[in-house]
């Protein structure tokens, strides 16, 4: 794909959608850190159901952590492997208190140190909290980058690199949000909507994709 091409799409985006963000529910750095963590192999739905009930409860780090895992998992028992995800949140928050200060770390080496903290949520944060430009590369982006020729890449690694360098400056801040939000309404994994996307005459894949015949 040439960088022509490149650009159109994510200028189409931006005109969709100008101001795209997360569908996480969050009021802070903390409640969004929290929340990614939980959603490792979950809905955002799910997420956001559960973190509806405990932040009234419980959002800083002091108070989840004084719910010790017994008493957070009531909260997050309906979320995929929250018996782990428990463990890992109140860890998180015993290191947030201890090495700093109670506030979420604006850095990716000391975000990735935190217990269930990858590559992929230090990106989320650092690009939704704190306004860095990052590229969390999930299966609806590293979907999206592939099929429609943007940034093809063997795994996330090579993909992220690719996008970082290839996606236009302008748009890099909100690239991964427009991404994520293309692949999990339009260009979804089994059947996607070509008929629906509003980038299909510049996606490879659509290029590729037969065209009923008129009348049909």
């Amino acid at each position: 794909m040439n960088a022509e091409k490149r650009r159109q799409i994510f200028e189409r985006l931006k005109q969709a959608n100008p101001h795209p963000t997360t569908e996480l529910e969050y009021t802070t750095p903390f409640e969004l850190l929290i929340a990614v963590i939980l959603s490792a192999q979950a809905t955002d739905v799910s997420v956001n159901k559960a973190t509806r009930k405990l932040y009234p409860v419980a959002n800083t780090p002091q108070a989840i952590h004084a719910l010790g895992v017994d008493g957070l998992i009531p909260y997050i028992q309906t979320i995929g492997l929250y018996k782990t995800k428990a463990k890992n949140v109140i860890e998180t928050c015993r290191l947030l208190m201890e090495r700093h200060g109670g506030q979420v770390p604006r850095d990716r080496e000391s975000l990735q140190a935190l217990p269930g903290v990858g590559r992929k949520t230090a990106n989320v944060v650092l690009n939704t909290a704190f306004g860095v430009a990052a590229m969390a590369v999930d299966t609806h982006i590293f979907r999206v980058s592939n099929r429609t020729g943007i940034a093809p890449g063997k795994n996330v690694d090579a993909v992220e690199a690719k996008l970082m360098k290839l996606v236009p400056a302008d748009y890099l801040m909100d690239a991964h949000h427009w991404l994520i939000l293309h692949g999990r309404y339009t260009c979804t994994a089994r059947s996607p909507q070509c008929w629906n996307c509003l980038i299909a005459d510049l996606c490879e894949y659509s290029s590729k994709t037969p065209r009923p015949a008129k009348g049909v």
